[in-house]
C-alpha cells in the first residue's frame, strides 16, 4: 500500500509539474525570442536611417565603416543594399556579394517596397534576419539587411529549461520524502489491522493493533476493532466454557432418565411397554442429539490446527470396526480404489468422518446391499466416496441434507440431523469439502474432497 499511495502522489505531482513548466518554459521560449528580433528590426532601424542620411548627402564611402561598426558591436552581419537592390556592403569577411543584385531575393524585394521583412534562417546554424528599408519623405534610398545568430538566446533557453527541470526534480524528491512519510503514516495502522484481522480470525487476538498512530479516522478505527475484538473473545470464551459444561451437566439427567424409565418396566402392564421402549429410544436421540451438538460447538469455537493423516490406513481401519455392524443387517462393506496418502485433516476429525458417513448408509441400506469405500486421485487432490444401495436423495433434499437437524420427511430412522453437519464442518476446518451425489446404480454417493499433506505451501489455516 506505500508503494501504491507513493506512486499516486509522484503521479499527481509529475502531471502538475508537466502543466505549469512545460507551458511556462514555452512562453518563456516565445517572449525571448520575440524581444530578441524586435531588438533587431530596432537596431535595423536606426542604421537604415543613418545609411539613408549618407545616401541623401552624398557620402555613401561612410557606410562600409558603419556596417562593420554596428557588425562587431552586435555579433551580427550587415548587408547594405541601393534602391535597386545593388549590395553596396557586406560584413561578412569572405563577401563577394558586393555589387550583386538580390531584388529578386524575398525580404529585399519586400523592403524595396517599404514592407520591412523578418523571418528566422535555418541552415548550419540558426540565425534571425531583418530587412529594413532607409527612407526619407516616401523616397527609398537603400535597404538594410541584419542578420544576427541565436546562440546566445538559445543558450538562455537552454539554461532556462534546465532550471526548470532542476526545480521540477528538486520539487518531485521534496515529494518523495513527505510522500514516503506520508504513506508509511497512514499504511502502518492498515497493516496493523491487517495482522490483528488474520490473528482474530485464527481464533485469538495475541497483538492488537495501536490505537495512538496513525490518522483519527484509523485511530478511531483500531480502537472500535480492539473492542470489537474483546468482545468477540469475551462471547467465545463463554460458549466454550459453556460447551464444556453441559456436555457435564446434560449427561448425568439424560442418563438418570434412562434409568427410571428402564426401571418401570417390570411394573408396568405388558401393552405400556412399547410406549416405554419408544420413550427410553427418545431419551437415547436426546442423547446423541446432546453430543452432536457439543461436539459441533466445541469444533467451531476451538482453534484447531489440521495435521497429516494417513487416509488409506484411517479407511481400512474404520471399514473393518463397522463390518461387524452391518453383517448383522446383512449389508457387505467393501474399499475400492488405489491407495492416495496422506491427507490434511482435524486430529481425529476423519474417523469421525467415515463413522458418520458409514453409519448414514447402514441406516438406508437394505438386507443384501452393499456399502462401497472408494478411494481416488480427483483433479484437486484425493478423494473418498462412501456409496450405498438405497434409496438415495432428490436433489432438494441433497442441498439442504447439511443443515442442522434436517431430517427427511419419509425417514422414520432415529437419526439427529447432525451427522451430515457434522461432516462439513470437519471437513472444510482442513479446507476440503464434502459433497452428495446420486450414485450410478442408485443410492447415494457422499463424496469428501481432501487437501493432499504434500502439498505444504497449500496449507490450510488455522479453523475455528
Amino acid at each position: 500500500m506505500t508503494r501504491r499511495l507513493l506512486l499516486s502522489y509522484l503521479s499527481l505531482m509529475l502531471f502538475v509539474l508537466l502543466a505549469l513548466e512545460v507551458p511556462f518554459g514555452y512562453v518563456y521560449a516565445r517572449g525571448e525570442l520575440s524581444r530578441f528580433s524586435h531588438t533587431v528590426g530596432q537596431g535595423a532601424a536606426v542604421l537604415s536611417e543613418v545609411c539613408e542620411d549618407r545616401i541623401e548627402h552624398r557620402r555613401t564611402a561612410d557606410i562600409p565603416a558603419l556596417a562593420r561598426s554596428y557588425a562587431r558591436s552586435t555579433g551580427s552581419r550587415v548587408v547594405i543594399t541601393n534602391r535597386d537592390g545593388i549590395v553596396l556592403t557586406d560584413t561578412r569577411t569572405t563577401a563577394t556579394t558586393i555589387g550583386r543584385n538580390w531584388s529578386a531575393q524575398p525580404d529585399i524585394a519586400s523592403a524595396l517596397r517599404s514592407r520591412p521583412a523578418s523571418g528566422t534562417i535555418h541552415d548550419s546554424e540558426t540565425r534571425a534576419e531583418v530587412s529594413t528599408p532607409g527612407t526619407s519623405g516616401g523616397t527609398l534610398r537603400c535597404v538594410v539587411r541584419v542578420i544576427c545568430p541565436l546562440t546566445a538566446l538559445n543558450e538562455r533557453v537552454r539554461d532556462a529549461w534546465l532550471a526548470l527541470a532542476g526545480a521540477g526534480l528538486g520539487v518531485l524528491v521534496a515529494v518523495i520524502v513527505i510522500g514516503f512519510s506520508l504513506a508509511r503514516w497512514v499504511a502502518r495502522p492498515i497493516r496493523a489491522l491487517e495482522e490483528a484481522t488474520a490473528q482474530l480470525a485464527d481464533g485469538r487476538l495475541t497483538d492488537p493493533p495501536d490505537t495512538g498512530r496513525g490518522p483519527p479516522e484509523l485511530r478511531r478505527l483500531a480502537a472500535s476493532f480492539t473492542r470489537t475484538a474483546a468482545r468477540l473473545q469475551h462471547l467465545l470464551r463463554a460458549q466454550e466454557a459453556f460447551a464444556s459444561e453441559a456436555s457435564h451437566q446434560l449427561k448425568t439427567p439424560l442418563t438418570a432418565l434412562r434409568l427410571r424409565l428402564e426401571n418401570f418396566e417390570p411394573h408396568l402392564h405388558p401393552r405400556a411397554r412399547p410406549s416405554l421402549d419408544a420413550a427410553v429410544g427418545e431419551v437415547e436421540r436426546l442423547g446423541r442429539m446432546v453430543q452432536g451438538l457439543l461436539a459441533l460447538a466445541r469444533l467451531e469455537n476451538s482453534a484447531i490446527t489440521p495435521e497429516s493423516a494417513d487416509l488409506d490406513a484411517v479407511v481400512a481401519d474404520r471399514a473393518a470396526m463397522w463390518t461387524a455392524f452391518a453383517a448383522e443387517q446383512s449389508v457387505d462393506i467393501t474399499v475400492t480404489g488405489p491407495d492416495v496418502g496422506h491427507v490434511w485433516a482435524v486430529p481425529g476429525g476423519l474417523e469421525q468422518i467415515i463413522d458418520n458417513l458409514l453409519s448414514n448408509a447402514l441406516r438406508v441400506s437394505s438386507p443384501g446391499s452393499v456399502i462401497t469405500l472408494t478411494r481416488a486421485h480427483g483433479s484437486d487432490g484425493p478423494e473418498l466416496h462412501v456409496v450405498d444401495q438405497g434409496p438415495g436423495m432428490p436433489e432438494t433434499s441433497r442441498h439442504r441434507a447439511f443443515d442442522r437437524f434436517w431430517r427427511a420427511c419419509d425417514t422414520n430412522d432415529d437419526g439427529t440431523g447432525l451427522g451430515l453437519p457434522m461432516v462439513q464442518q470437519l471437513t472444510l476446518a482442513a479446507g476440503g469439502e464434502a459433497a452428495l451425489h446420486p450414485a450410478p446404480g442408485g443410492g447415494l454417493d457422499a463424496v469428501v474432497h481432501f487437501r493432499p499433506s504434500s502439498m505444504a505451501r497449500h496449507r490450510p489455516r488455522t479453523a475455528r
